[in-house]
Parts: C-alpha cells; sequence; structure tokens
C-alpha cells in the first residue's frame, strides 16, 4: 500500500497513547476510575486498549497483505515478526530484576506482546489460506465454542466452571496447572492461554474491516457503522449469557470491543481520509511506531519503579513527589 490510511494510524496512535497512560499513572491510590480495568464483569475505558490494538493488528495486515502476493516470502516474513514480537514481550517481563541477574526462575511467560505475536501469525496464516466465508465459519466456531466450553464444559472434578476469578474457571484452571510459576499473579494471568483464543476472533474482525478500507466501495462508510452497529447489539444481547469480561476476553467482549472500533474507525476514516482533514500528527505518528513506543515506555516505566534514588523511594514515586 502507497499510501497509508490516516485513520487507521490515529486509532493505532490514540490506542497507545490510552494505554500508557493507563499502566503509568502518577500514583494507583488517586486513579480516575475511567482508567481502571473493570473490577471483573463490565466494560471502562482500560478495557478498550488492548482489543483495539489487536483489532488494529487485523486491519494492518489485510492492509498490507491484500493482494495474498509472494506467499513463500509472506510466511517467512510472518514467522520473523512473530518471534519479535514475542521475544520483546519476553524481555520487557525479564528487563530488572532478571536480566541483570540472570535469573529467570518464575519469569512471566505471557504477556501483551507475547499474545500480539501469537495472533499476528495464526490470523495472518488463515487469512492467506482462507476463503472469507471459511475465516467467517472460524470466527464463529471459536467464539461460540469458547462460551460453551467456558460455561457448561464439566471441570476435571465434575463440577460445572464459573465465570468467577476463582480456579473454578476454564482460563484460570488451565494457566495454573500448565503455567503454574510463570504468571502475572500465582493463579491468574489476564493474557494466559485459553483466553488467547477469543482474541484470534478480534484481529480476524479486524481483517475484514481492512478489507473493506482497501476496496472500491463507494458505500465504506455504510458497511463500517452498519458492521460495527450490528456487532455492538449482539454483543449486549450475548452479555446477558456470557458476560463482558477484558480478563477472560469472553465473546461479547470481542464483539462489543470490535464493533466500537469499527464505529470510531469510520468516523476518522470520514475525516481524515475521506474529507482530508489533516489533525492529530502527533497521535499518527505514535501509530506508526506503535510497538517501538510500547516497548520502550514499558522498560522505562519498569525501571522508573524498581530503581530507588534515596531513603528506598522509587524513581516514578520521587518524580510523582516532587
Amino acid at each position: 500500500m502507497n499510501q497509508r490510511i490516516q485513520s487507521v494510524d490515529f486509532l493505532r496512535g490514540l490506542t497507545i497513547m490510552t494505554m500508557i497512560l493507563v499502566n503509568t499513572p502518577g500514583d494507583w491510590s488517586c486513579v480516575y476510575k475511567i482508567l481502571l480495568h473493570a473490577p471483573w464483569h463490565g466494560l471502562n475505558l482500560a478495557d478498550f486498549v488492548f482489543p483495539f490494538f489487536i483489532f488494529i493488528v487485523g486491519i494492518s495486515f489485510s492492509l498490507v497483505y491484500k493482494n495474498k502476493v509472494a506467499e513463500g516470502a509472506t510466511y517467512k516474513k510472518i514467522l520473523i515478526r512473530s518471534f519479535k514480537l514475542i521475544a520483546l514481550g519476553l524481555i520487557i517481563n525479564a528487563f530488572i530484576p532478571y536480566i541483570p541477574f540472570f535469573n529467570f526462575d518464575g519469569l512471566r511467560l505471557p504477556g501483551v506482546l507475547q499474545r500480539i505475536g501469537i495472533v499476528f501469525c495464526v490470523v495472518s496464516i488463515a487469512y492467506l489460506n482462507c476463503t472469507r466465508i471459511q475465516l467467517i465459519v472460524v470466527a464463529v466456531v471459536i467464539l461460540v465454542g469458547y462460551w460453551l466450553w467456558m460455561v457448561y464444559m464439566p471441570l476435571p472434578d465434575g463440577s460445572l466452571p464459573t465465570l468467577n476469578r476463582a480456579l473454578n474457571n476454564w482460563a484460570n484452571y488451565l494457566d495454573y496447572h500448565l503455567l503454574k510459576g510463570y504468571l502475572w499473579k500465582p493463579d491468574y494471568d489476564p493474557e494466559g492461554i485459553l483466553r488467547t483464543v477469543p482474541s484470534l476472533v478480534s484481529a480476524i474482525l479486524g481483517v475484514f474491516v481492512g478489507e473493506i478500507l482497501v476496496s472500491r466501495s463507494t458505500r465504506k462508510l455504510i458497511l463500517l457503522c452498519g458492521i460495527g452497529g450490528t456487532l455492538l447489539v449482539v454483543s449486549y444481547f450475548w452479555n446477558h449469557f456470557f458476560p463482558i469480561n477484558k480478563a477472560l476476553w469472553s465473546s461479547s467482549f470481542v464483539l462489543v470491543t470490535a464493533g466500537y472500533g469499527t464505529v470510531l474507525l469510520a468516523i476518522f476514516y470520514y475525516f481524515m481520509d475521506q474529507e482530508k482533514r489533516d489533525f492529530g500528527a502527533i497521535v499518527k505518528y505514535v501509530g506508526a511506531n506503535a510497538i517501538f513506543i510500547f516497548f520502550t515506555s514499558s522498560l522505562i516505566t519498569k525501571a522508573f519503579y524498581l530503581i530507588q534514588v534515596k531513603n528506598e523511594v522509587s524513581v516514578h514515586s520521587w518524580l510523582f513527589e516532587n
């Protein structure tokens, strides 16, 4: 694609900037509620950040590889990029106190970039080998299958699962037994194994939106708003049976975030790509360099929290207080 779609960069940049704002408050005891994740079920501004980014990963892939040419070289690029993302995520997790002491015992394995790398690899290969109908079928099977598994499939002890944070939901159960000792919390990781599966659909929906953006259709805005509205209606209906939940990446959560993302993108596309309104240069710059900025900000943030300046006060606390 010779000319970048400005609205995609803008939405990606807005997402990354919000992610940094959410992850780096001055003091966790003084945070606006809107910048906190929902306690469990529910939806808050902070809950949109990660699914928006994965949604945009799907959009970006369909923009770059829309012609599906030179597939041999494309597969190599996909695998290399996926490996880089996973490696960067592990570096973030290992950065202080692990790397200086070469002690990786208990290193958290899941993470934001690790999930993005896995999703990018799987969805990209699926996109290059599946028709649109096949991708739709895959998406539906994943969302419905995940719902049925999480709500109705008995746990190994014969009890029915619940959707609370305890070990008696399938997502936490698998993480605890397969990655015990390598999780964000002793019994829980929001980027765990099972909940990564429905996040594939977040990217698949992004692929379809990206194809609309690069199509020659004169009804792009109508299509985008129609798709976004439909996803929102279905998501809020499904919420009654499988609650919107970021930590579990529930099926309704996939649809509601993709729905809002599509509507937002349609608005930005109208002003920035159709009406050619030139604004948000800094936001678009951040969007065009999203991974680098996220990676760098993550390392700096960890360093500020862990490096002490005086009287056992971290750099982060010292900067906040001064």
